[in-house]
């Protein structure tokens, strides 16, 4: 669910599936190159802010962020 509480429509879903499947596979890729997780996760995360800064406005890419940062906050990326 989105800040509004409604539901990503289908499409955006399948849209959201294919992408990680993706970015999946490329860190596996990535790993079996010998690259390490810090160099993996931090061109990640460049690239994604680098995309999301030229397709979205600052206030969108920082409301992003912050759900990010609570997501660590309240243990949501623990294994």
């Amino acid at each position: 669910m989105d800040q509004q509480g409604s539901v990503p429509d289908e499409a955006l879903m399948t849209e959201l599936g294919q992408a990680g499947t993706a970015v999946d596979k490329l860190i596996h890729q990535l790993f079996e190159r010998g690259l390490s997780p810090v160099a993996i996760a931090s061109a990640l995360l460049g690239g994604s802010l680098c995309l999301m800064s030229k397709t979205m406005g600052d206030e969108a890419v920082l409301n992003m962020l912050h759900n990010a940062a609570n997501g660590v906050r309240s243990g949501d990326l623990t294994c």
